[in-house]
């Protein structure tokens, strides 16, 4: 078995850092495109029932270049996946600016496919932070990364409040522009992590993938972090249209959304205690328990209060859920397995979000705001059901969950 080398302490702290704050950025990106994707789609599509095609198409983005770049960081290392992602992250705010500009709906929809592929690299910095440093830390780092992004949450709502209406002709045409700049800072920061074993120690050796899935409880840990994922997206989706059809004003949609985003990664910080101390899998499941009461708070009204509630409270449950399942899936794999699993579950969440993401749109439109709460249940209740298996296993066998 390859194993990685254990980095200095300073360097581990440094990649958290650095890797913490190309998240917060990432992350910006992404609440810019779920902040505006569906009002611009809105205003610009063809017919209003695809306003929320462009989200579907950065959720696309996500699940198509899951693999690709895992296989690019595999073969180059992460680091040459970083280069990619934030380049794409680039492209996606001045296409999307063009496409504002020009009312094009296509590009748009192009635009958000490639910021998808960014957010779909931002996603590896959390593994990425688990790299070269000792088992019983690894939760923490991972933690630590997603924490970081609760900046995403300030830095996001920013861009949009403060840009979208510098170019009154086109609404959201600035926020695009100052996107990308934003990548561009992140490309520089991301070039200073510091890799953790040769190239050619992860392309060789490990085990077949198929005995890597058959592993008791890898399934229900993929599923649930899925599930907590998609509902996640479901709801953020349609929430900033809903949102708007309901007459709330954007600036009041933009704040429930940073703390939608404040909720999402601020518990990063101790997450990662809570996984030393309970196990990951109680608390990816805390994290599913979390997400079924912000669908109840949504059913409650559609007030602003509403959504905000339900937006922070779906934001903490992605935090625990996401995290929990996440840390978890370090125990499936050797060193020299990591890219190809890690690439893999993620994979499969952002498959199951593109489902999500479309079904939310076409709800919203046919049956209005409660339709997409009672369609969060389901899965929710599916994945409490699995994870409920894998503990009761966990406890027949005496094993850590």
């Amino acid at each position: 078995m390859t194993a990685d080398r254990v980095l200095s302490v300073a360097d581990q702290n440094s990649n958290i850092i650095r890797l913490a704050a190309a998240q917060a950025l990432a992350g910006a990106n992404s609440v810019v495109f779920y902040a505006t994707g569906a009002i611009v789609g809105n205003a610009i599509a063809p017919t209003s029932s695809l306003a929320t095609l462009p989200i579907t198409m950065f959720v696309l983005g996500m699940a198509a270049c899951i693999l690709p770049t895992g296989a690019l960081a595999r073969r180059k290392g992460r680091k040459a996946a970083f280069m990619v992602g934030t380049g794409a992250g680039i492209i996606t705010g001045l296409n999307a600016a063009l496409a504002v500009v020009i009312g094009s709906f296509l590009l748009f929809c192009c635009a958000a496919f490639l910021g998808g592929a960014y957010a779909a690299v931002a996603l590896s910095f959390r593994f990425a932070a688990t790299d070269g440093v000792t088992p019983e830390r690894r939760a923490r780092a991972l933690s630590l990364v997603m924490g970081g992004g609760v900046m995403a949450g300030v830095v996001g709502p920013m861009l949009v409040s403060g840009t979208m209406d510098l170019w009154p002709p086109h609404t959201f045409a600035v926020t695009f522009i100052a996107q990308a700049f934003v990548a561009v800072i992140s490309v520089f920061i991301l070039n200073g992590v510091k890799t953790t074993e040769p190239v050619d120690a992860a392309k060789h050796g490990g085990r077949p993938l198929r005995e890597i899935v058959r592993q008791p409880g890898f399934v229900s840990t993929v599923f649930s972090g899925a599930v907590t994922y998609m509902v996640m997206n479901f709801l953020m989706t349609a929430a900033p249209l809903s949102m708007h059809l309901h007459g709330i004003s954007q600036q009041a949609s933009n704040l429930g959304i940073q703390w939608h985003v404040i909720a999402m990664y601020g518990p990063g910080f101790f997450t990662g205690k809570l996984i030393t101390r309970f196990g990951a899998t109680p608390v990816a499941a805390t994290g599913l328990l979390i997400t079924a009461s912000a669908v109840v708070a949504g059913l409650a009204g559609t007030d602003i209060v509403h959504y905000w509630l339900s937006l922070i409270l779906l934001g903490l449950g992605w935090n625990l859920g996401f995290t929990g399942a996440s840390a978890k899936i370090i125990d499936y794999h050797r060193p020299e397995e990591k890219t190809q699993v890690q690439s893999l579950n993620d994979f499969v969440v952002f498959g199951v979000m593109i489902v999500g993401s479309f079904s939310s749109g076409a709800l919203l439109n046919l049956y209005g705001w409660n339709a997409v709460l009672w369609g969060s249940f389901v899965p929710v209740g599916l994945a409490l059901l699995a994870i409920g298996k894998t503990l009761y296993s966990h406890r027949q066998l005496n094993v850590t969950p």
